[in-house]
């Protein structure tokens, strides 16, 4: 038998000879389904609530022997505090470390005999988890899921290898410009006591001083209440359900507190700036950004719009033709825009030589006026609704894709019909609803700036 993996940063993971699922980016390509002919919807997404409170949704799809599970717990980030940063992430990675039936060897040994995978990520809102395995193996994923997240055990010899390795980690980026303008953008760009200023990764710090007996308190905001479980694949609707009741049926946790919500994050009103540093580097990094809308927003999709005109569509959007492109102030620069459970920010990241830092923010700026100030064109509009119509089906073309879409619609209570009401929402979108939705959230002249990189010499 192989060596038990080294389970990665902020996650718990069984998963052999696969990368660690990214959170931020839930639509992978490894299940290949066939196009479907109708988009999901009410008539073939079934939904049900369990009694303790779970959401169960199921997509059937026979056209593999492969089923995805995706699913979300109520909890993370937020409910910790800033002398215990880093807990949330902690905990997770250790989830899968051991349980009551299973030490961890043997939980890898079980899902790597069945050529199956499972992990756990923490979040800032929720804890993500999920597995990958054929049909006939669903009942036992979902066991071994119901296992690491019922009845870990966390034993004490892997939190201290745990903990090292993300003390290793946190050194490492400690010499990453991207990593650090990113960290210092979010000190600057949220007030000090909201959750988002702070990393969810922790601080060397902080993790150096969490125990045990802290992971195992925190394990008791875990619960059913608000969890959501997502399987796509070759399982029938009925059967899916009734495994994750066997499963998760009969998981109660009176201790379980209300849904953390993250507080909202006022707009910036100045320029806030920070230099971080980083000797021997030759390149500097900049974020600079603010903070930006939930997906809950009434204009989500309009800034989503503005973010992919200005920094995402083609090669990286107005940003990449100009800043790189045009003016080659920036070996990348794009923008992105989280919009999730809370007030995620709207960022524009370049990575430049330490001499271009001041032209590259101007003209960085001088792109966010010209949103701002004039309407996008009718050729980018059009462009970029087709580019997100197009975007949605690519992305249901997989099991994992429909799950993480589902998900989505879920998560943020859009309604099963979301996908049939989806052409008609990005076909309304106005180039008036752009500049709108531009000049809501950013402004060239007050903005979080964060500059990581080396020196400047003289």
């Amino acid at each position: 038998m192989s060596s038990p993996p080294t389970a990665a940063r902020s996650a718990g993971t069984c998963r052999p000879e696969r990368p660690l699922r990214e959170a931020d980016k839930p639509m992978t390509t490894s299940t290949v389904t066939e196009t479907p002919h109708a988009l999901p919807g009410p008539d073939d997404i079934t939904r049900v609530e369990l009694e303790n409170g779970i959401t169960v949704l199921v997509r059937e799809n026979f056209t593999s022997p492969a089923v995805v599970v995706n699913g979300v717990l109520r909890g993370g980030a937020l409910q910790e505090s800033r002398e215990q940063a880093g807990l949330a992430a902690f905990h997770s990675s250790l989830l899968t470390r051991g349980t009551v039936r299973h030490t961890f060897g043997e939980l890898y040994e079980e899902i790597e005999s069945n050529g199956a995978s499972l992990d756990v990520v923490s979040g800032m809102h929720t804890y993500s988890f999920g597995s990958k395995s054929l049909s006939e193996d669903l009942p036992l994923m979902l066991g071994l899921l119901a296992e690491v997240i019922r009845e870990p055990t966390f034993p004490e010899e892997h939190v201290e290898k745990v903990r090292g390795q993300i003390i290793t980690g946190l050194q490492m980026r400690a010499h990453s410009t991207r990593s650090m303008a990113s960290l210092a953008f979010y000190e600057l760009a949220y007030p000090p006591d909201h959750p988002y200023s702070r990393s969810p990764e922790g601080y060397i710090e902080t993790i150096s001083r969490i125990t045990r007996d802290d992971i195992v308190a925190f394990h008791r905001n875990l619960g059913p209440r608000g969890a959501i479980f997502v399987i796509a694949g070759a399982v029938g609707a009925e059967e899916a359900v009734r495994l994750v009741e066997e499963a998760f049926g009969d998981w109660e946790n009176p201790e379980q507190p209300d849904i953390p919500q993250a507080p909202p994050a006022p707009r910036l009103t100045e320029v806030r700036t920070r230099s971080v540093p980083i000797p021997g580097k030759a390149q500097t990094d900049i974020v600079l950004g603010y903070p930006g809308p939930p997906r809950s927003a009434p204009d989500f999709q309009a800034a989503r719009m503005a973010n992919s005109i200005l920094g995402v569509f083609g090669l990286y959007g107005r940003l990449g033709d100009s800043v790189r492109e045009q003016q080659g102030l920036a070996y990348y620069s794009y923008s992105r825009l989280t919009g999730g459970l809370g007030p995620g920010p709207w960022r524009i990241i370049a990575g430049v030589a330490p001499s271009n830092v001041e032209r590259a923010v101007e003209s960085i700026r001088a792109e966010v006026r010209r949103l701002v100030e004039e309407p996008v064109t009718p050729e980018e509009l059009a462009d970029n609704k087709s580019f997100f119509k197009g975007q949605l089906l690519l992305g249901l073309e997989t099991n994992e894709g429909v799950a993480a879409t589902l998900m989505t619609m879920e998560l943020h209570q859009l309604g099963l019909d979301y996908l049939h009401r989806y052409r008609q929402i990005i076909d309304s979108i106005t180039a008036e609803d752009v500049q709108a939705a531009a000049r809501h959230y950013l402004d060239p002249d007050a903005y979080a700036l964060a500059v990581a990189g080396p020196e400047p010499s003289g």
